[in-house]
């Protein structure tokens, strides 16, 4: 029985590959860049504008939604989709990166995690199991389970509990999820750990693996390491896993990144950085990036990107968007963000076509030439 992911195109140069995945609310191509929408909303964009850009899957947040409006609000919607008006897909991380990031207002047990709300202070506690019904109430289309994140540095004993720990709550996470499979719909998605030591990957990748999921994840890269460090662990990481199912590199989107990712194998990413950074009058040209509050652009009447034929290029010049930026206007957000979401969904699309016409690595080393000559 042929599962939800097929493989259409492999690239005879490296790991690269197209494919389909199929979820609840539509079929999503791949390689494919999420945005992330943390509180069921991505910023500064309607739901509109993620649709004319060609966007069906975007990322939600399990732990900010659990604390705010609270799974009870969202089931009185019947669900994530109803209550946010998104007909389309939506992967719900698990919140295991912002409950470790809390640091002292947290405890890690065998059991779960127990921790503070950083909105009002209540204390809360998660098992793996809670996580998984939780995302059974949004009707999340795909579903991550409870992982214990680690920081580039830590020793050798500390990223070996983490590891295990993350690998025991993901066979807690299995079995509940296939014993709930009539009312929860979504597919669970395993999370590879291990930190930086290429054991540990390894053993997390054979023990995940075997439970046979729909989809893997890589977690535990792009935490501060460096490029190169982060490259190393991202091919040695992708290699690891099994290649007839989706692979999602968790927590990416800067150009660099995406074509590093895709050359790896990878199917799936997300970040918040196309968003965040535009909000910051950061755009993404062809060039390399641009701040839009520098003094040169004042009098500048041309495009954020002469190639780009998003709505806020055809409609608007540097030298405005400057003015909004400087005068804090709302709409300085919403115009740069959508561009650079416009940005990464094109480059993602031109990665997709050269993939499929057997010429990734040549246009990879073509846009980076560009790019970094820009930065």
């Amino acid at each position: 029985m042929m599962g939800p992911f097929s493989i259409d195109h492999e690239d005879i140069g490296s790991r690269a590959r197209t494919g389909s995945l199929a979820l609840g609310h539509g079929t999503v191509t791949t390689p494919c860049f999420m945005p992330v929408g943390t509180n069921a909303s991505v910023k500064a964009m309607r739901h509109d504008d993620l649709e004319d850009l060609g966007i069906n899957l975007i990322l939600s947040n399990t732990y900010h939604l659990y604390l705010r409006p609270g799974r009870d609000v969202i089931a009185s919607a019947r669900g994530l989709h109803n209550f946010m008006g998104w007909p389309h897909n939506i992967l719900t991380d698990s919140g295991g990166y912002q409950i470790f990031s809390l640091s002292s207002f947290r405890t890690v047990e065998d059991e779960g995690v127990s921790f503070r709300s950083h909105i009002d202070g209540s204390s809360h506690h998660l098992t793996p199991r809670d996580v998984i019904d939780i995302q059974g109430v949004l009707g999340s289309d795909v579903l991550m389970p409870l992982d214990e994140c680690t920081a580039p540095g830590i020793g050798r004993e500390d990223a070996e509990r983490a590891a295990r720990r993350t690998t025991t709550w993901l066979r807690e996470s299995s079995s509940h999820w296939r014993a709930g499979r009539d009312v929860i719909h979504g597919l669970l998605f395993g999370i590879m750990q291990g930190n930086f030591y290429q054991d540990l990957r390894r053993q997390s990748a054979e023990e995940i693996a075997d439970l046979d999921l729909p989809g893997y994840a890589i977690g535990g890269l792009s935490v501060g390491e460096d490029f190169t460090q982060f490259k190393d662990f991202l091919h040695l990481s992708a290699d690891l896993l099994p290649e007839n199912k989706p692979k999602y590199l968790m927590g990416i989107g800067t150009p660099a990144y995406i074509l590093e990712a895709v050359e790896a194998g990878i199917d799936l990413f997300d970040c918040v950085s196309p968003t965040r950074t535009a909000r910051n009058a950061q755009v993404l040209t062809m060039d390399g990036p641009l701040s839009l509050r520098n003094e040169k652009f004042r009098e500048d009447t041309g495009p954020i990107d002469s190639e780009c034929r998003c709505y806020t290029c055809r409609r608007h010049t540097r030298s405005y968007l400057r003015h909004l930026f400087k005068a804090r206007e709302i709409q300085a957000a919403v115009l740069a963000t959508c561009h650079n979401l416009a940005f990464i969904q094109r480059l993602v699309g031109d990665i997709r076509s050269a993939v499929t016409h057997g010429t990734f690595p040549g246009f990879k080393r073509s846009f980076l030439s560009r790019y970094d000559a820009g930065e």
